[in-house]
């Protein structure tokens, strides 16, 4: 097994170095489902949530929670991102999120994927609260990593 990134020799916690690798173009992109029952449904398709605009609300939300990644997660390195995007969907169970992000870095942009997928569920959750008591949030993934040397897709038996 490979050690752990995050602690150095004497087991202490420490941010990694990345001042060594080699700056590229790197990608990432995660998921994330929000199951709702029919009237939630049907109250973000037909545009009468109480609250507003929850889709729209959401994309934005997850697009400042990826810039904001850093400052959530404590070792991750602060990263200029070259695109944040958040796409909503809905489908017969839910929301579909998914979130594209990329850099040109010499770190991936994993976590900065996750986070704007989780803080968008989270933004769906607290907008529709009001109309379900019991919205899930469900299979927060990476799909796909690249440009570093460890790059990753999720193949389709993981779908």
């Amino acid at each position: 097994m490979e050690k752990l990134s995050h602690f150095d020799e004497l087991g202490k916690i420490k941010m990694v170095d990345v001042s060594e690798k080699q700056t590229a173009v790197r990608r990432a992109v995660a998921s994330a489902k929000v199951l709702l029952n029919k009237e939630t449904l049907e109250s973000l398709q037909n545009q009468t949530n109480p609250k507003g605009e929850p889709l729209e609300i959401a994309r934005i939300a997850g697009i400042m929670a990826a810039k904001q990644t850093s400052n959530l997660i404590p070792l991750c390195h602060q990263i200029n991102l070259s695109k944040a995007d958040v796409s909503a969907e809905t489908k017969e169970y839910g929301v579909y999120l998914e979130a594209e992000v990329k850099t040109n870095s010499q770190t991936g942009v994993e976590m900065e994927a996750l986070t704007a997928v989780s803080i968008a569920a989270l933004t769906i959750y607290d907008m529709c609260k009001a109309v379900q008591k019991d919205i899930q949030i469900t299979e927060i993934r990476l799909e796909l990593k690249t440009g570093g040397k460890s790059d990753f897709v999720k193949t389709e038996s993981e779908k």
